[in-house]
């Protein structure tokens, strides 16, 4: 196809293909942009025009893009097996990738459920969880309720947005969803400037989530016999804008759901896989769940891949003659792909050799320091980070002022993808200081040349 151009192929983009989470409308006078190339942290269009990946490609790339290591171990994989249905075969990768995984995991975590993205894992587990109860006590009142947080985001599938609770996506489809119950998330930021808690996730005091825990209790207190399972996101609610609570609370909270005999899920598929700061979050929180969901990272942002890894406790109470009706009939087409398993044996091992997770807690302390000089800005508020995540929200009344700043971002070599009055910076893990301070000057002058 000759004289390859930005404009050309966001014509023809346009012509056929509906994109996600957009208002194509907004396209007509803002052009879509198609990428020719990247490397490391840095995307290339078909004008010559560069951007750094400040949101990871959705938070998925954490080793940059075109990662050699990465490359090698797809392209050797290919070379011998590319994909096989996983009811009653296996392969390689998927069984080296489960040990390792396995490995990394607290106890019990011993057994891994595979799909192949986000929200076919929480389905996942929202139906293990319900089906776990069925199969033990199959003559009691079933437990047919979930519990989440507000503020929560779990994904768009029918399940996973039952258990969310952000109206944008939600409400058009409450019609068709199952029962969930919601409790309060703490939300220790009063709205005052200055008032920054930087690390919400460190803060111990009660009295940040005291009133929470209560709420809690008394949902637990009415509905704790009908729940089946607690599903929360760990540390940070991501899609909630960016929204960072406390580990303290994450703990009572899952004691008190376990005391009602009320199954965990801990949706890490946005901060696993080092983005917390450790690992995985629930090293952080003290508490290790009867479900973990991963994905996002898995693969450090090559092909989609996701597990739920949950235990050999959980996995007897499906074991059984095929007649008992006790079996979990759950599956993706695509589920364990061989090339996907390749690329996140080669994330483990990037993680396993160079001490990323080390490196990464220096890296963010050395970002964050940076991240604080928008604080000088009157229309920074709320300035906070944990792990490799930092944001802040603009204190602006204008309606979508993150549109506004992502289109001039865009121009000035930066891609931003503001949450509504959100930003935030989720870069990949090889970024450099010298690259982090580049994003975070270029933010400052948007933001005092649009909102000043």
């Amino acid at each position: 196809m000759p004289n390859l151009s930005n404009h050309t192929l966001s014509a023809l983009d346009l012509a056929h293909i509906w994109h996600p989470c957009t208002q194509m409308k907004d396209h007509e006078d803002f052009p879509i942009v198609p990428i020719k190339s990247a490397k490391g942290v840095y995307l290339y269009d078909f004008d010559g025009s560069s951007y750094i990946d400040c949101i990871s490609s959705w938070w998925v790339n954490l080793f940059g893009h075109c990662n050699a290591a990465i490359n090698a171990a797809i392209t050797n994989q290919l070379n011998e097996l590319e994909h096989i249905l996983l009811a009653g075969f296996s392969h390689k990768p998927i069984i080296d990738l489960s040990q390792r995984l396995c490995a990394l995991l607290p106890h019990p975590l011993n057994k891994c459920f595979y799909a192949d993205n986000g929200s076919s894992a929480i389905e996942i587990a929202l139906k293990m969880s319900f089906h776990y109860h069925h199969n033990l006590h199959r003559k009691s009142p079933p437990r047919s309720k979930f519990l989440a947080l507000s503020n929560a985001y779990h994904g768009e599938t029918i399940g996973a947005l039952s258990v969310g609770d952000l109206g944008l996506y939600k409400h058009t489809y409450a019609p068709i969803l199952l029962s969930c119950l919601s409790v309060p998330v703490p939300n220790v930021f009063d709205g005052t400037k200055g008032a920054s808690l930087h690390a919400p996730a460190e803060l111990e005091d009660e009295s940040y989530y005291e009133r929470e825990l209560h709420a809690l209790e008394s949902i637990l207190s009415r509905y704790g016999e009908e729940i089946c399972a607690f599903i929360l996101e760990p540390l940070v609610q991501c899609a909630g804008n960016m929204h960072i609570y406390p580990k303290a609370f994450i703990k009572k909270a899952c004691e008190l759901c376990r005391s009602y005999g009320i199954l965990i899920i801990f949706d890490e598929i946005a901060v696993g896989f080092g983005r917390s700061g450790s690992m995985f979050a629930l090293e952080q929180c003290g508490i290790t769940p009867d479900f973990l969901c991963l994905s996002k990272g898995i693969t450090g942002g090559y092909l989609p891949l996701s597990v739920v890894v949950t235990s050999d406790e959980i996995y007897q109470a499906f074991y059984a003659p095929y007649e008992s009706g006790k079996a979990f009939l759950h599956s993706h087409s695509y589920t364990g792909n061989a090339l996907a398993c390749a690329a996140a044996n080669a994330v483990l091992d990037i993680f396993a050799t160079q001490n990323i997770i080390e490196q990464n807690r220096a890296l963010s302390r050395a970002i964050f320091a940076l991240w604080q000089e928008l604080e000088e800005l009157n229309i920074v508020k709320n300035l906070r980070h944990c792990g490799m995540i930092f944001a802040f929200e603009i204190d602006s009344s204008t309606p979508r002022a993150g549109v506004e700043i992502f289109r001039a971002a865009l121009a000035k070599g930066l891609l931003l993808r503001p949450l509504g009055h959100t930003i935030y910076f989720m870069p990949p893990y090889i970024i450099t200081i010298e690259e982090a301070r580049f994003v975070v000057q270029t933010l400052k002058e948007i933001l005092q040349a649009h909102f000043a």
